[in-house]
């Protein structure tokens, strides 16, 4: 990562005689100094995480051919801007676990992992200059673009949660676009820009359905998997009060029926109001095997807009993980 310049003294040797010329003569910042800032970030990222992003940028570049050096850059700006949103979603949805381990805010506290979030985004600014120098399109104007579409995405998640609102599907699948399609977008975006093969291919439609099926699939595992509540907490959707996709069709498949509504009001943090959802959810309204139908659909569309761009057994494989839901 890049350091920043900054005022940093030794009080040893502080000259308040001549302010102004101490002030222009300041040392650098200390690399002390960073790691302690960095800290709620290098704790995230020691864990292992599901590394799909990684995993498509390797997949895609069969198709697009960005030098290598180019490669790793656009995976480090894509890995600190995901685990810097990590960091302030966990947050923002008072999570309390993040793959298997206490979230960095529950260690650090909010206002230095906000800091850190902050931070780190900054930083991949500067990463981007890396890359601008041999590229002709605006590499900033990309990242700041999936950035306000993530924001968005992320800024409507928190108010259908805070105000109890419940979107209808379609409102939901847009929100997702913007929100978890928006890094997904981005890598591929850069590494269109920087690409020597395949120029002027368009594969953002295949990445937005690869983000809308991503989400659905997690929104679903969070509410069913064994294993996602062994790292992130059972049905932990329901503790942050979230309308995820199977809620969203619960809600809307009886709209006279506020129970469901009532128990995401409470946030529940114990098994039995989450036992009673769940069932209400698989027994009910049949929301899991909608959820599954339309995963379903949703797997056929990205498997044939894979056959349709000539195939990519890197994707196939992703997709091939994602279709196992526990």
């Amino acid at each position: 990562m890049g350091s920043i310049n900054a005022l940093s003294y030794d009080p040893a040797a502080f000259n308040y005689d001549d302010l102004k010329s101490t002030l222009s003569h300041c040392s650098k910042w200390r690399q002390t100094d960073e790691k302690s800032i960095l800290e709620p970030y290098t704790y995230l990222t020691s864990q292992s995480g599901k590394e799909v992003r990684t995993q498509m940028i390797n997949a895609f570049n069969v198709w697009l051919g960005v030098p290598q050096e180019k490669l790793v850059v656009i995976g480090r700006i894509v890995g600190m801007l995901h685990n810097a949103s990590l960091l302030v979603d966990d947050v923002e949805d008072d999570s309390q676990l993040r793959r298997g381990n206490p979230v960095a805010h529950k260690i650090y506290g909010i206002p230095q992992v906000i800091n850190t979030a902050n931070y780190v985004y900054f930083q991949a600014f500067q990463e981007i200059s890396a890359l601008q120098d041999s590229c002709s399109t605006d590499l900033n104007a990309i990242v700041i673009d999936e950035l306000l579409n993530l924001h968005r995405g992320q800024g409507l998640d928190l108010l259908w949660r805070d105000t109890l609102s419940c979107p209808s599907e379609q409102e939901y699948i847009a929100m997702v676009n913007n929100k978890t399609g928006g890094l997904f977008r981005l890598s591929v975006r850069l590494m269109m820009a920087n690409a020597t093969r395949n120029v002027g291919v368009d594969y953002i439609p295949l990445v937005n359905l690869i983000g809308i099926y991503f989400q659905i699939r997690d929104d679903y595992c969070n509410l069913r998997s064994k294993n996602y509540a062994a790292n992130k907490g059972y049905a932990e959707d329901l503790t942050e009060g979230k309308f995820s996709f199977p809620i969203v069709h619960g809600v809307n498949a009886n709209p006279d029926d506020r129970s469901l509504l009532s128990i995401l009001q409470k946030r529940p943090s114990t098994p039995t109001l989450k036992d009673h959802a769940v069932a209400y959810l698989e027994n009910q309204t049949k929301s899991f095997a909608y959820t599954s139908q339309v995963l379903d659909k949703l797997e056929r569309q990205v498997r044939g807009e894979l056959a349709r761009l000539g195939g990519n057994p890197g994707l196939e494989a992703i997709v091939n993980a994602l279709a196992k839901t526990d």
